[in-house]
C-alpha cells in the first residue's frame, strides 16, 4: 500500500532519462512528462527545479549556456549523471507494484464516490461525474491504451492470490 503520490524517485528518474536524451530546461521537462502521461499528470515546478539543482550540486548535470536562449537555464547530463541513471533504471524497475497501487488506489476512490453511500459528491451540469458511465469510460480508456501498446486485451480470470502465485510474486498481488 502506498502512502501518497507517485512512487518515490519517479520524477528524478524521468528527469535523468530526459536529460540523457538531450539538454533541457525545467519547463520543457515538465511539458515532456505531461506528454508521456498522455496529458493526465504534470509534476509541479516545485518538484522539478529542486531536482535539477540537486543534480547540479551532485555533479550529475551541469548548466549550459545557449546563445540562442541566454535567459533559459539548460541542464545537460554528465558522465556521473549517466552512471546515476543506470542505478535509477534498476531502482525504478522494482517499483511496478507501487505504480499499480497508485493506479488502482485512485480508481477505487473514483468508484467509491459513485457507489459508497458515505460520500455525497455533487455532479455539476456539464462536468465529469462519479457514476457508472464515467467509471466505464475510465476503464474503456485503459483497455484502449493497453491494446494500442500491447495488442488485444484478454480478461484474466485469476484472483489476486492466483495471479501472484502464477507470476511468482512474494505477496498476494493486491
Amino acid at each position: 500500500m502506498r502512502k501518497s503520490g507517485p512512487p518515490k524517485g519517479l520524477i528524478a528518474y524521468l528527469v535523468l532519462e530526459l536529460l540523457d536524451e538531450k539538454p533541457r530546461y525545467g519547463y520543457e521537462i515538465l511539458k515532456e512528462i505531461r506528454s508521456i502521461s498522455g496529458g493526465h499528470w504534470e509534476p509541479s515546478y516545485g518538484s522539478v527545479y529542486p531536482i535539477l539543482y540537486k543534480f547540479e550540486e551532485k555533479g550529475w548535470a551541469e548548466r549550459i549556456e545557449r546563445a540562442d536562449e541566454p535567459d533559459r537555464k539548460y541542464f545537460e547530463l554528465t558522465d556521473a549523471g549517466r552512471e546515476e541513471l543506470q542505478d535509477k533504471r534498476e531502482e525504478t524497475g522494482g517499483k511496478a507494484k507501487d505504480f499499480a497501487d497508485v493506479i488502482l488506489g485512485f480508481y477505487h476512490v473514483f468508484a467509491a464516490f459513485a457507489t459508497d453511500d458515505r460520500f455525497e459528491v455533487g455532479s455539476p451540469p456539464g462536468e465529469w461525474r462519479f457514476d457508472e458511465a464515467f467509471n466505464a469510460w475510465v476503464i474503456e480508456q485503459l483497455v484502449r491504451h493497453y491494446e494500442r501498446d500491447f495488442g488485444d486485451f484478454e480478461r484474466i480470470p485469476d484472483t489476486p492470490e492466483e495471479f501472484a502465485e502464477r507470476m511468482g510474486l512474494a505477496d498476494d498481488g493486491k
